[in-house]
């Protein structure tokens, strides 16, 4: 098959947040079609319960920060394969017709058993250690106890007709020949008593009749796939190529869930990471190459992708890894990438009230001296902040250990820097580190015994930039008026 030809799907359900793993479904399929083919977003959302359109716009929103970009779906629908989400689908009748032609053809029925009484079937099954499962009561229903069962005021499912007997297989293009044993599935509902659809009938009906080649989804559905066989050929469909990917695991080997931290990928959104580094990261969990490469541009990562190269063992989300690769993806950028990302983000998390009355030009060159450093974008303030205060906040930490510790020592260093440094006539870094060597020199005293009552004067911290560096870009004159405000306190 040509990789023009190719169509696949991401599918969510609009029932809450987009989660981890969904968007690693939604890149997977996304790079299998980037060669040419297409990508569709359709919404299933037949879960009346709890799909809402405040998820459907979710989903749309983290897929466009993502730059997970849809050929066919919300806001492109061509006219060959609309509607788009399932329940304008269920409206149109389009789930309808082929129940009635099920129905017509024997190979459905329609069940009257209320859900307690398909429990206790159930329940009774596993007492007899069988597969707990509907008994088929309603399946050879006359058309007269029929008649009887909706004057008693039943309403009906219609249930699917499996085969009792025999095996289906799966030829799945990441696990390969996998078999179900028709034995252990029971007759399933694909229609509602409402009329919606079930997840298993709906999507065979859409994927079929939106053309799509490839189905690349989660292990989790690989039980979902033998009903779903039986459907396509109970409806003389040719199939797509089905591919199973494994799951993401916790770092404690669980199933990835809100206690392993951030699922949803709006929160990462919101934490600073960049979309490409969290792309980067979903790739690796169940996909590699052969030399094992970790850091990806999307434009590589679309020309390396194959599924051949999925493979079958869960994989560990670890949160650090994502932070360090984030971290990579920051360095790469230039300065005023950085910036502009960063301004991006305090608009979207609406803190732009953070950096309100800061000097522009200061807060790019704050951010220059500290890129090696960021590591979120959310780090950026609490990294660059001090240079913008009016009044330094010293860390009680800094204060002890810098200058209580050395007390006579730091007064020193300071007074003297507090004299010269006005008439420093060069106030760049490497002129400013020439001069503090030199003080040191003159005292008799270790360089550290110079930097670090400098540092915490001008910025209450014993961590930041580049000293001299950082006095540069902060000027003279306020270098020299932190440090006599700091030996006006301390000393």
């Amino acid at each position: 098959m040509s990789d023009t030809n190719i169509r696949v799907r991401f599918a969510p359900s609009p029932t809450g947040d987009l989660h981890i793993g969904g968007v690693r479904t939604a890149l997977f399929n996304w790079l299998f079609a980037s060669k040419g083919g297409k990508f569709i977003l359709r919404i299933e959302d037949t879960d009346e319960a709890r799909s809402t359109d405040a998820s459907v716009q979710v989903i749309l929103d983290a897929m466009k920060w993502l730059g997970l970009n849809w050929d066919e779906g919300p806001g492109n629908e061509p006219e060959k394969y609309a509607p788009y989400y399932q329940m304008k689908r269920k409206t149109a009748g389009i789930y309808q017709k082929y129940a009635d032609e099920l129905i017509a053809k024997g190979l459905a029925y329609p069940c009257y058993c209320t859900p307690e009484e398909v429990d206790q079937m159930r329940k009774d099954a596993q007492a007899q250690k069988l597969p707990p499962k509907y008994n088929g009561k309603c399946r050879n229903l006359t058309p007269e106890q029929r008649k009887q069962k909706e004057a008693e005021g039943r309403t009906a499912v219609i249930r699917f007709k499996m085969p009792s007997d025999g095996k289906i297989i799966l030829n799945d293009l990441i696990r390969g020949s996998v078999e179900f044993d028709n034995a252990t599935l029971d007759d399933f509902v694909i229609m509602k008593a409402n009329g919606v659809p079930t997840y298993n009938f709906a999507c065979v009906i859409d994927d079929y009749l939106m053309e799509m080649t490839h189905v690349l989804r989660g292990d989790d559905h690989i039980s979902n796939t033998p009903r779903q066989i039986h459907l396509y050929n109970a409806l003389g469909w040719q199939m797509p190529k089905f591919a199973h990917m494994a799951m993401i695991l916790g770092p404690d080997g669980a199933r990835l869930s809100k206690r392993h931290g951030h699922t949803s990928v709006l929160e990462y959104r919101n934490e600073g990471y960049l979309p490409e580094a969290l792309l980067n990261y979903l790739a690796l969990l169940g996909w590699s190459t052969e030399d094992s490469q970790q850091i990806f541009t999307i434009a590589q990562l679309k020309e390396k992708f194959s599924i051949d190269r999925c493979g079958t063992s869960p994989s560990t989300f670890d949160p650090a890894k994502l932070l360090w690769l984030n971290g990579e993806k920051i360095r790469e950028k230039s300065v005023t990438e950085v910036f502009n990302l960063f301004i991006d983000w305090l608009k979207y998390t609406n803190n732009e009230k953070i950096i309100e009355g800061w000097n522009i030009e200061l807060l790019k060159k704050a951010i220059t001296l500290e890129h090696e450093k960021i590591k979120l974008l959310k780090d950026i303030p609490s990294l660059v902040d001090f240079f913008f205060v009016k009044d330094v906040e010293f860390q009680e930490e800094a204060v002890k250990k810098v200058f209580e510790k050395s007390k006579e020592t730091a007064g020193v260093v300071l007074k003297e820097s507090a004299q010269k440094l006005p008439i420093q006539a060069d106030f760049s870094a490497d002129a400013l580190e020439k001069f503090a060597r030199d003080l040191a020199a003159e005292k008799g005293i270790g360089t550290g015994k110079v930097f670090h009552p400098i540092r915490v004067a001008i910025s209450g911290r014993t961590q930041g930039p580049s000293l001299f560096h950082m006095m540069e870009v902060m000027g003279k004159e306020e270098v020299v008026k932190r440090i006599s405000l700091a030996i006006g306190k301390f000393f």
